[in-house]
């Protein structure tokens, strides 16, 4: 792994990770079944983006029941690092390949619940 693809990796755990808060805080606003939206940030690799992504809930829970894919907007994607594997209206769904994958099973901060 590069440093670049390195700094990239724990860039995007790092946004991970405060999206994590946002989602503490959507829980302790949200009704079960509630469509409501909340802003999530992009988990792209650079270090300055803070994009916002309307999100519900439910669609944020159902992309980190895997360690290894993020949200980031299109054109945030980082190559030789991820692969999308799903493309939504506002948003892609990538997924961390080789090293990077590793980092990101590391650094989930669901690891241990």
């Amino acid at each position: 792994m590069t440093e670049r693809e390195q700094r990239i990796a724990e860039n995007e755990a790092l946004f991970r990770d405060l999206n994590e808060e946002v989602g503490v805080v959507a829980h302790s606003f949200s009704s079960p079944g509630e469509e409501r939206t909340f802003d999530f940030l992009c988990e792209c690799g650079d270090a300055t983006c803070a994009t916002p992504v309307a999100l519900t809930l439910p669609a944020y829970e159902e992309l980190r029941r895997s360690p290894i894919r993020f949200l980031v907007v299109p054109g945030h994607e980082s190559a030789g690092v991820e692969v999308v594997v799903e493309t939504r209206d506002r948003y892609v769904v990538v997924e961390k390949i080789g090293d990077a994958a590793e980092i990101a099973r590391e650094r989930d901060p669901r690891r241990h619940l």
